[in-house]
């Protein structure tokens, strides 16, 4: 077992199980969350004895989303007043690795599985969408939320989604903000499969992670490079374009209120455009 601040990593060969471990705060991404990520990757990718990954949350959800008023603190570019090309440059610098947080899940020789219960939301769905496989609890809930926080989300589910559910499903998500049951998730193929209760899902990921590593870990292994090749050209180009986007937008008003009305518990007021 192996502790992280932000994961806890159970390493059963031939299965690695990473938790996102931080369950008083619902798994809420803080910045040890998108540091630790790629050489956790990196760790598992090269250690032989795990054929699989099984990615999952402790206690009551999946992932509650980024945290924000933390996050927001560890970004000053979005403080700085004048907003000048170096600022912007910096804050494309800052995206590109949020972005290869979640990549790294994606480029990992090794299958990964997203287990899912409770909330899976905003850069939670990014990091499921990274997985190779999502399954999920009875009670999983999905939702797309940046639009709603005023931002676009710029870590990978808009060039990943689409791939998953589809052109016309992803935009009614991510223009929506709407929250989806598990039933609704199974329905536009965003999960595999759908459990009764969390044990039920647990029991489901670790019987699919053992039937993955019955097989050879070569062809496993090459078949994962080769889907990645097929579906991930347009992503890379896709994750450039809107990290030059968000550095374009942000910091703005929208994110301030957004960010206001959090800590004030009411809805947010937008500004027209």
């Amino acid at each position: 077992m192996s502790a992280h601040e932000f994961y806890l990593v159970e390493k059963k060969p031939p299965v690695a199980w990473i938790f996102l471990n931080r369950p008083e705060k619902r798994n809420a991404l803080n910045l040890p969350a998108w540091n630790e990520m790629g050489p956790l990757c990196e760790d598992l990718d090269q250690d032989p004895r795990v054929r699989v990954v099984v990615l999952s949350g402790k206690g009551s959800c999946f992932c509650a989303g980024i945290d924000l008023l933390s996050m927001v603190g560890e970004m000053p570019e979005l403080a700085e007043q004048t907003q000048q090309g170096h600022a912007k440059w910096r804050l494309m610098k800052r995206l590109a690795a949020s972005q290869d947080a979640m990549t790294c899940l994606e480029r990992c020789r090794k299958p990964v599985i997203a287990a899912i219960h409770g909330h899976c939301i905003g850069a939670g769905l990014d990091m499921a969408a990274a997985c190779d496989i999502r399954i999920c609890s009875a009670d999983a809930r999905f939702c797309l939320k940046e639009a709603a926080m005023g931002v676009a989300a710029d870590v990978g589910v808009l060039q990943r989604l689409p791939l998953i559910v589809g052109q016309g499903i992803t935009r009614e998500l991510a223009f929506t903000a709407k929250t989806i049951t598990a039933a609704q998730a199974r329905e536009i193929l965003l999960v595999n499969a759908v459990y009764a209760t969390h044990d039920d899902l647990m029991a489901a990921a670790n019987a699919m992670a053992l039937d993955i590593a019955a097989n050879s870990p070569l062809a496993v292994q090459a078949t994962k490079k080769v889907l990645n090749f097929g579906a991930t050209q347009g992503t890379d180009r896709g994750l450039q374009y809107v990290a030059a986007v968000s550095a374009g937008i942000l910091p703005s008003t929208d994110l301030k209120e957004a960010v206001a009305a959090f800590m004030e518990n009411r809805t947010p007021r937008f500004e027209d455009i």
